[in-house]
């Protein structure tokens, strides 16, 4: 097998491939990309046998065809070396050739036909879902998901299709974030999507694409890209018991203010107190010794009587900037049980720091 390629497009696959290698263990077929031609094609794949990602290219100059498998970390740091030209992929015996005019690399191969295959989209079922609705709904879930949980039904996103709507659901047990896509669906399933997978379309993704799926995998195409990803096999919360059914107050809260007002109190402490009165919201760090941050913003709350609230401002920081509009709202009930975060179909349930 023998190609051409310009520095800057090889350079740009092999980034995109990185987070699907298996990084600890370099003996193991999964460290390794793998090339494939067919016909003016080139195929290059990366896995770690949990999520795997295929990007298609023509505009490679094939000389021979056939396949090769590489380090994809080596091979990366090679490409990047090199300089903005022209560079020269060939096999030759159990090695693959790295040339660009007189530099000269070589790695060792595996077998090409030990790659471990992915996941077909024959005899799976198709989601019909807005797919840029999804993609966005899964950006403003994903802090909200967990990393390392016990619980592995926790690391990832529950996938809720009803019949009149689908609902994004992530949770770290600290906070819960739901974001309701209005749509109609033939039948009623959920799935467990894992966080990094979550995060990888986020930046593969921007247009519309293919979704399919069952109980094992879910895969997603589009033109340029097949991507798949094992899910969680789990149960998840029912989310729905933790969503406060009423509230006792509902403020309109400005984005803009809120967000400078909470990250002047977050360089003294994460941990602030948010005092709402009739015509103003102050905000005070939550910090032992003789620190100490305040400011406050000027705004007609509607309410009569002082609510203080401790919260941790990361969890109103990442749902803030998840917020479309000028304005969101918080509602409340007491100081010591959960609140909502809304933005039309998008919520955040959080716990408040109890002193």
């Amino acid at each position: 097998m023998k190609i051409r390629v310009k520095k800057l497009l090889i350079e740009s696959i092999l980034i995109n491939l990185q987070p699907f290698l298996e990084k600890k263990d370099a003996t193991q077929i999964t460290s390794h990309i793998y090339f494939e031609t067919q016909n003016d094609k080139c195929i290059i794949k990366s896995t770690d046998e949990e999520i795997g990602l295929s990007i298609t290219t023509t505009n490679m100059v094939i000389e021979h065809e056939g396949s090769f498998t590489a380090n994809g970390k080596k091979l990366l740091e090679i490409i990047r070396i090199l300089k903005d030209e022209e560079i020269i992929l060939e096999l030759i015996g159990n090695y693959i050739n790295i040339k660009q005019n007189r530099t000269k690399f070589k790695l060792p191969i595996f077998d090409s036909s030990n790659y471990p295959k992915f996941p077909l989209i024959e005899n799976k079922s198709n989601i019909t879902l807005d797919s840029i609705s999804l993609i966005r709904g899964l950006k403003k879930i994903s802090s909200s998901i967990d990393n390392n949980n016990p619980k592995i039904e926790l690391n990832g996103a529950l996938l809720n299709i009803k019949r009149d709507s689908t609902k994004l659901v992530g949770t770290d047990t600290r906070r819960l974030s739901v974001l309701s896509i209005p749509n109609l669906n033939e039948k009623e399933f959920s799935i467990i999507i894992p966080k990094k997978a979550i995060l990888e379309i986020q930046k593969l993704f921007i247009n519309q694409i293919n979704i399919y799926y069952d109980e094992t995998n879910l895969i997603i195409e589009n033109s340029d890209y097949y991507f798949y990803t094992k899910l969680i096999n789990g149960k998840y919360p029912d989310y729905q018991r933790i969503i406060p059914s009423e509230a006792r107050l509902t403020i309109n809260l400005p984005k803009r203010e809120m967000i400078d007002a909470i990250k002047l109190i977050t360089t003294i402490s994460p941990e602030i107190k948010i005092i709402f009165s009739s015509d103003t919201i102050r905000f005070n760090s939550l910090t032992p010794d003789n620190l100490d941050a305040k400011t406050e913003i000027v705004i007609n709350t509607g309410i009569k009587e002082e609510f203080e609230l401790n919260v941790n401002s990361r969890y109103l920081l990442d749902f803030i900037g998840q917020v479309e509009d000028n304005s969101f709202q918080i509602l409340l009930n007491e100081s010591t049980v959960p609140f909502t975060l809304q933005d039309k179909e998008f919520i955040t349930v959080v716990m408040p720091i109890i002193a």
